[in-house]
């Protein structure tokens, strides 16, 4: 058996990917889900339940859109500042890593970005705090995840503008309050589905008031207007989100997969504390439940750790290269078997090579 850490795109469910499968090869009278046609009845149901389970799942208050789009998280760094800031207006960012500076970089072409706190001079180990976000903002944004750095903000700042957030990392993994919130935008190949879907829950009355022509194909009204089917959607990647969403709530929901992400955050950090060959990266304080980032208390005993691993069937706990070190990727699919097994495979090692 081989342990998927990887950051992304995510673990999926066996019991997803058998679905998935099965609808390649015949989804309604032998048609595949890959060739059927989005305008189609049976299409719609895909869409309308996996819309339904995100209201679901995430509590969605009335007045907001959910919209499946494509693009990534990426575009979405230029469609919040086109929709949402007036020409030379200013929104407030919060710099915690390196998808949020990629997302302040975009303001420009619309406004001005004001950098409220950054943690960037500490290689963004930490999640800033006590910073305080101007009343004339247009918006604030922040991201939830910082996936390359393993920290996440779990307590929203309070702020007396407009928030967007981009959770592309964790959302699904904990529950929130959405009614705090005016955007919420997330790719979806970490907690929701494979990627080539971007979810956007978007609170209605805040569009409109830019006084700025938009592309129709860069218009969030044109996908609401069109019930996420302006253009040809990302027909399987709706359709697996649409299997793993039923899977979370058969397992009882966001709730009870926050259990599960707090119990294996736990037991992992608890292991990197205890074993005298590893060390975290980021403040206590700020680890994320999502991407655990550690280092070895000497680093030539990285690559013998490495091929440890993948001798014994890990994969993806390389970390990203700004950071190096590891880095244990736990979304909701990942079993805590699997991090019971990695913590097994720190403690073998340690044993192996302890002085």
């Amino acid at each position: 058996m081989r342990h998927n850490f990887g950051a992304g795109p995510c673990i999926l469910p066996q019991e997803v990917f058998k679905q998935a499968s099965a609808a390649v090869l015949d989804f309604k009278d032998g048609l595949s889900i890959l060739e059927i046609s989005h305008r189609s009845p049976e299409f719609d149901g895909v869409v309308e339940e996996t819309v339904r389970l995100v209201k679901e799942l995430l509590n969605v208050p009335s007045g907001y859109s959910v919209l499946l789009l494509q693009g990534g998280a990426s575009l979405q760094f230029s469609m919040v500042p086109m929709n949402l800031l007036p020409d030379g207006g200013t929104a407030a960012y919060l710099d915690s890593g390196v998808w949020a500076s990629k997302a302040i970089k975009e303001v420009k072409f619309f406004g001005k970005a004001n950098i409220v706190a950054s943690s960037k001079d500490s290689n963004y180990s930490f999640i800033p705090k006590g910073f305080e976000v101007p009343a004339d903002s247009a918006y604030f944004h922040y991201t939830s995840n910082n996936t390359i750095y393993g920290t996440e903000l779990f307590e929203l700042p309070e702020v007396n503008v407009p928030v967007v957030c981009d959770m592309s990392s964790d959302i699904m993994s904990r529950v929130i309050d959405v009614s705090k919130y005016d955007l919420i935008y997330a790719g979806a190949q970490k907690n929701i589905g494979p990627a080539g879907l971007t979810v956007v829950i978007i609170k209605d009355e805040i569009l409109g008031k830019t006084g700025r022509a938009i592309p129709s194909m860069l218009d969030y009204k044109s996908h609401i207007d069109g019930g996420s089917m302006y253009n040809t959607p990302p027909v399987f990647s709706i359709y697996t989100a649409m299997l793993n969403l039923r899977w979370l709530k058969s397992k009882g929901g966001v709730a009870e997969m926050e259990k599960e992400n707090i119990a294996k955050a736990k037991a992992l950090y608890a292991e990197i504390d205890r074993n005298t060959l590893f060390k975290g990266t980021c403040a206590v304080e700020d680890r994320s439940r999502m991407n655990v980032c550690f280092v070895m208390e000497d680093p030539e005993m990285e690559k013998p750790f490495a091929k440890f691993a993948d001798e014994n069937g890990f994969e993806g706990l390389k970390g990203h290269r700004s950071v190096g070190g590891f880095r244990a990727s736990m979304y909701n699919a990942l079993p805590i078997t699997s991090v019971h097994a990695l913590i097994e495979l720190m403690q073998s090692f340690e044993e192996k090579y302890k002085k």
